[in-house]
């Protein structure tokens, strides 16, 4: 089953433990994730549901491609990150 994982500056915030479900895209993955842990879509996702601005998603190790419709495909194998930017001097 595909994988996600958060990393440690944003469980600062929220509840957000790692989880696997079964889906086909990260659209599906992060549904699954948020019904189980609804608290946690507000970090990730904005009101329209794509991915916010300072939050970066990474599946199998690359970049997340389709950050609105969350369309990219996912293996039973997948591992897809969540991280919460940086940012300042």
């Amino acid at each position: 089953m595909p994988s996600l994982s958060f990393t440690s500056n944003l469980t600062r915030h929220t509840h957000c433990p790692d989880g696997e479900f079964e889906a086909t895209t990260v659209a599906d993955l992060f549904e699954c994730y948020f019904l189980r842990w609804p608290e946690v879509r507000g970090y990730v996702l904005d009101d329209q549901g794509t991915v916010r601005n300072h939050v970066i998603v990474l599946v199998d190790g690359r970049s997340l491609h389709d950050r609105q419709q969350l369309s990219d495909a996912l293996t039973s194998e997948s591992e897809v990150f969540v991280i919460q930017a940086l940012s300042g001097g």
